[in-house]
């Protein structure tokens, strides 16, 4: 039996790694830990909760002592490590914050993989440490060649940590993995990133706040796509390599509002330009070849199809959603959005 720690699980990408790898792999255990910080929600598992082969344990990865703890009670085999702050804005606005979590925090999980000898340690990365890519230039893609160039306080976060992971491989030999990813987007994304903000809003024929003129362009990878990617890397991927993952879904993200209101029967006219975001990258776009011809990883779910799935199941699950947009997000919503008025 494999026994995977993943940390951060109570989040996003993390979630769903944790349902596809129980899902998976039946004789796997898995153990979640989580900070549950604002973006960390404990409904987001109820599922997992009923399989006797997973445990949650709530702690900060900044915490030496929890974590080594947790690893002298579970002497993982593969750590992977989703625990980040990740939002732009909020990275913008409180730096400090991001290079505790993201950079320290890795420093820690790794300290206890070698103390625990972890024959994996796998971190969860993002296409940002790359910079961006002029919007004229298609066939310009980012390879795991590409030299990190960060925009904001975030992706430099990232990007250091990835820099910590690859030399904890060389300085002392600790078996790792990076995997940098395009934005994700699916079931049980926090309501403060573009897709799901923009459907919440729009169900409830609220402004839908985009920067700038909006054309901005991102490339889109379904998080279940994205789970099967790490989940090989894990298992088959080489030690000391950074894996790229892409879905092949370049959009503009006001073609990407406009089709999240044709889907809802929604007018355009709910569309809102506001204030471009300071430092905004212009345009992200992976090259996936590496894992696809060392794994034989692709991404499988168009956009189109996989946008119609998150708007299916965020109408099918209000609940989830509406306990969070009543808390302390619409504080932070306010703070972002309320006072930045017309582009």
């Amino acid at each position: 039996m494999m026994n995977v720690l993943v940390t951060g699980g109570a989040g996003f990408i993390g979630s769903n790694f944790i349902r596809h790898t129980l899902a998976a792999h039946p004789d796997c255990r898995v153990v979640c830990l989580d900070k549950l910080t604002y973006a960390g929600n404990l409904s987001t598992l109820s599922a997992a909760m009923e399989n006797p082969n997973f445990r949650f344990v709530r702690a900060d990865i900044c915490d030496r002592e929890a974590v080594f703890r947790l690893f002298e009670e579970e002497r993982p085999d593969v750590a992977v490590n989703f625990a980040a702050e990740s939002h732009v804005d909020r990275s913008i606005e409180d730096p400090g914050v991001f290079l505790r979590t993201n950079v320290i925090g890795t420093s820690v999980l790794m300290d206890a993989a070698r103390q625990y000898g972890a024959r994996r340690f796998h971190q969860v990365s993002t296409d940002e440490v790359y910079g961006d890519l002029p919007p004229d230039r298609p066939d310009l893609l980012f390879t795991e060649e590409t030299p990190i160039r960060t925009s904001s306080p975030y992706s430099a976060s990232k990007a250091a940590a990835d820099l910590l992971v690859l030399a904890y491989h060389r300085t002392y030999g600790l078996p790792v993995t990076i995997s940098r990813c395009s934005n994700n987007y699916g079931p049980y994304h926090f309501p403060e990133k573009l897709i799901p903000l923009m459907i919440v809003n729009a169900l409830h024929d609220k402004p839908l706040p985009v920067y700038g003129e909006g054309l901005n362009v991102r490339d889109w990878l379904y998080v279940e796509d994205h789970c099967r990617a790490i989940d090989l890397i894990i298992r088959r991927g080489r030690d000391g390599e950074v894996y790229n993952v892409g879905g092949h879904n370049e959009m503009r993200n006001i073609d990407i509002v406009r089709l999240i209101c044709r889907e809802l029967n929604k007018p355009e006219s709910l569309i809102t330009f506001v204030k471009d975001r300071k430092g905004h990258d212009l345009r992200y776009a992976i090259d996936p070849a590496k894992i696809h011809r060392e794994l034989g990883w692709s991404p499988e779910t168009p956009f189109r199809e996989g946008l119609k799935k998150t708007v299916a199941w965020y109408l099918a699950n209000r609940s989830w959603w509406e306990d969070i947009i009543s808390g302390e997000y619409q504080n932070y919503y306010e703070r972002m959005y309320g006072d930045r008025g017309p582009a």
